[in-house]
């Protein structure tokens, strides 16, 4: 039975801050001694500005980025006439001579250069202090709720406090120092930068130093690479102290017995956007402190949290336990092996979305594979957009977990692509539309780079566009999927129309994709089953939207019956999904299981296809369940998507593995994931995976309604909680409660006014043919 009641939702959000405030200690990332390593420091960020806090005692470290510094300049990576060779490569393929057709690729089919450019750290606001003897009681955090770091310990009987945070309305990152007696904060601050040849610091003004220079030049010496420096970067540091004094020379800033002092940090760089670098940074970071000018900190850390709070605090997770709260975090990890506490991974889960929040806003670059936090000028995948999986897993939690916002610098990206990327589907293709291959940086590259045998797949801008949809899936806004999704969707597709060819084996009239790849699998081939999935979702999207906005009907009609062509899933000779239609490998446990795009994050395999749905279980049991970080990422989300709780937390547990203390797939002990190295996606990916054992909404009924699947794949560790404030698709805010493995109570508010499809665990479906928008509904699990 489903029945209204009325203002229950907004009684649960006013109750919510409270509840917040309450379970602080929950939501805290805490330690017991300083940052040795960077993946120990802990990450604060306003979406453009990133720093890490080390929280040393004598020198305190604050490695700080911003997310337009990029080695390289403007540029396209395309490369003229490389369609000369398509016919070519592709005859060689059919012909199955896979390395004849490689090393042709490798020749005359690959971008102008051959690798993208690297995404580069700024620097360091090191703080220098002195007489700091006999340190005790020692605790550093990072709390989830509040948005800031904090430093605290003891020393002569004296209680000091560091704390740092980076605000988003204000822009900068402030760092307040403050002791429990007057008089004892004594320090040093100093500007460093590791772009050595062109940098220097002076003087600004009586209470601002400034670091200033230009991004290095990189050579890459495998690949013979070389990237000039062009961008050029300022930081401006101001200090503003209560008694004591405040020098400036052109070496840092000295503060000599003050009460407390709070440091204005402001970072631009010359990036105006792909195409142009014609940007003042010095005349950013002075607009950015005039901004802050007269504002007193209280004002400046209130403003960041009710910024920060409006979209964290719409989502409050209980998964039960919490037995090893008293624990530091790291200890908390190490620990859950051998006892798994469910509490941490509701921490892991909020973390990923603190994480989102600090690295993706409207207005700044989209996360990349490190967020923006990045201490290396030649990071782990040059920490670029890689777009095979790792950049499309950052934002697998912006819609589910109530973040929507944060997705819009994913779609700025891809406004650019479209543009770089209509140049390499002519340059490469002769094809309409606009196509991106596994990879992208700051220049918006398209063009397959690296090698031919992995950089070759056409389907990453496809992919990328399916997060268009799902937008408005999630939120029904009709004017977004006109003005902005629609038109990108059309030209991605239409790409598709030009370079799918007939499949010369089959008598049915298959479509196939090729050249490409099944991503860091079996090389340059014909007909990979995740191009298939991918381009299919893509182009019956495209058609739904174009019949949503009623328009272009013979486009829509054309895309429908393309899609029924394209070569369809296949189950092999182990009962696995085929990962390629000509071949099959299916005894191996390799990291990529991208022929599982259908089952997750796309749609078309579910309960409701047995077969297929049997085979991507049977594919999962074949490669089994190690990998790397991003890997179980994913499969926890593949495991949620094949209701089997119980073997999602196993991923889980074989997950949670300390990489500080090996190298190791799992987290570091500031829960930053390890592949290993350092990549953020796999943070961004056990969020979505908590949120899909615990709601999914990619199912549709018979008549197109999507269907709110409560708790389909519950793990049994998690015997009781709650959830509030999650989205689905259809438009609808879901809260649920659960005890005993079984659901209480759920509740759905109604944003869009659409028929409400609830499935229960085991239970009947229950249909609500009419909502009202902004009602919520009530269903009981004794209903």
């Amino acid at each position: 039975m489903v029945t209204r009641i009325f203002c229950a939702w907004t009684i649960a959000c006013c109750c919510f801050s409270a509840s917040a405030d309450a379970a602080g200690s929950r939501l805290q990332l805490t330690y017991d001694e300083p940052a040795a390593e960077w993946t120990d420091a802990l990450p604060v960020g306003n979406g453009s500005v990133g720093a890490m806090v080390f929280g040393g005692v004598e020198q305190d470290r604050i490695q700080f980025n911003h997310d337009t510094l990029w080695a390289g300049k403007p540029r396209s990576y395309s490369r003229a006439g490389a369609v000369e060779s398509l016919p070519k490569i592709r005859q060689l393929l059919f012909a199955g001579k896979q390395l004849e057709a490689e090393q042709l690729a490798s020749e005359r089919f690959m971008s102008q250069p051959l690798r993208q450019a690297p995404y580069q750290p700024f620097g360091d606001l090191l703080l220098e202090f002195a007489n700091l003897d006999g340190v005790s009681d020692y605790q550093r955090s990072l709390d989830l709720d509040a948005a800031v770091a904090t430093t605290v310990f003891k020393s002569q009987a004296i209680t000091y406090t560091r704390t740092v945070l980076a605000s988003h309305p204000d822009r900068v990152i402030a760092v307040r120092l403050e002791a429990d007696r007057p008089g004892k904060i004594s320090l040093t601050a100093r500007l460093t930068t590791p772009h050595q040849t062109s940098s220097a610091t002076s003087a600004l003004d009586s209470r601002t130093l400034r670091l200033y220079g230009v991004v290095d030049d990189f050579v890459d010496q495998r690949r013979g690479t070389f990237f000039e420096g062009v961008t050029k970067f300022e930081a401006q540091l101001q200090a503003r102290a209560a008694g004591g004094t405040l020098h400036v020379t052109d070496s840092g800033i000295q503060v000599s017995d003050a009460d407390s002092v709070v440091f204005y940090l402001a970072a631009a760089t010359s990036y105006e956007n792909y195409q142009s670098l014609a940007a003042d940074p010095a005349a950013q970071c002075k607009a950015i402190l005039e901004g802050v000018n007269g504002k007193p900190y209280p004002q400046i850390l209130a403003d960041h949290q009710a910024d920060h709070r409006a979209l964290f605090r719409r989502v409050d997770l209980d998964l039960g336990g919490g037995h090893s709260l008293t624990s530091p975090t790291n200890e908390r990890l190490n620990q859950y092996p051998t006892n798994p506490d469910p509490d941490f991974v509701a921490l892991l889960c909020q973390y990923g979305r603190y994480l989102l929040i600090a690295s993706s806003r409207p207005g700044g670059q989209a996360a990349n594979l490190q967020g923006l936090w990045n201490d290396s000028k030649n990071p782990a995948w040059d920490s670029k957009y890689t777009i095979n999986i790792n950049a499309e897993m950052n934002y697998w939690p912006a819609e589910q977990a109530n973040l929507s916002e944060c997705h819009e610098p994913l779609f700025d990206l891809l406004d650019d692509l479209a543009i770089t990327g209509a140049e390499v589907a002519r340059d490469f293709y002769d094809a309409k539309g606009w196509v991106v291959h596994h990879n992208t940086d700051g220049w918006r590259g398209a063009a397959p780079i690296n090698a031919s045998n992995h950089g070759i797949w056409p389907t990453g801008g496809a992919w990328l566009s399916t997060h268009l949809w799902e937008r408005y899936l999630f939120t029904g806004d009709q004017a977004f999927l006109e003005q902005r999704a629609y038109p990108l969707m059309k030209g991605a597709a239409e790409f598709f129309l030009d370079y799918l060819i007939d499949d010369p084996e089959s008598e049915t009239g298959w479509l196939v994709s090729g050249p490409s790849n099944s991503p860091e699998r079996g090389g340059l081939v014909m007909g990979p089953t995740m191009d298939h999935q991918i381009i299919r979702y893509l182009m019956l999207a495209t058609a739904e939207a174009a019949d949503v906005l009623q328009r272009d009907a013979k486009f829509a009609a054309q895309l429908r019956s393309t899609a029924q062509r394209i070569a369809p899933n296949q189950v092999g000779a182990e009962g696995q999904l085929k990962e390629w239609l000509y071949v099959e490998d299916p005894l191996t446990n390799h990291r990529h299981v991208s022929h599982l795009w259908g089952l997750h994050p796309g749609n078309e395999i579910t309960p409701d296809t047995p077969t297929l749905f049997e085979a991507c279980k049977r594919t999962l049991e074949l490669r089994g369940d190690e990998g790397t970080g991003w890997s179980r990422g994913w499969k926890v989300n593949f495991w949620a998507r094949l209701r089997d709780g119980e073997h999602m937390e196993r991923i889980l547990t074989g997950f949670f593995q300390n990489s500080s203390l090996k190298r190791q797939a799992g987290f570091y002990n500031n829960l930053f994931d390890a592949c290993p190295p350092f990549q953020i996606d796999g943070n961004f990916g056990l969020t979505a995976g908590v949120c899909e054992a615990l709601l999914q909404s990619h199912r549709r009924d018979a008549k197109g309604n999507a269907i709110l699947d409560l708790l389909p794949a519950l793990p049994p560790g998690w015997p009781e909680g709650s959830v509030s404030g999650l989205r689905a698709r259809g438009g609808f805010e879901v809260s649920i409660h659960w005890k005993d493995g079984k659901l209480e109570q759920a509740k759905i508010k109604s944003l869009r006014g659409n028929p409400l499809v609830l499935q229960t665990q085991n239970g009947p479906q229950v249909f609500h043919s009419e909502t009202e928008i902004g009602q919520t509904y009530s269903w009981s699990g004794a209903d």
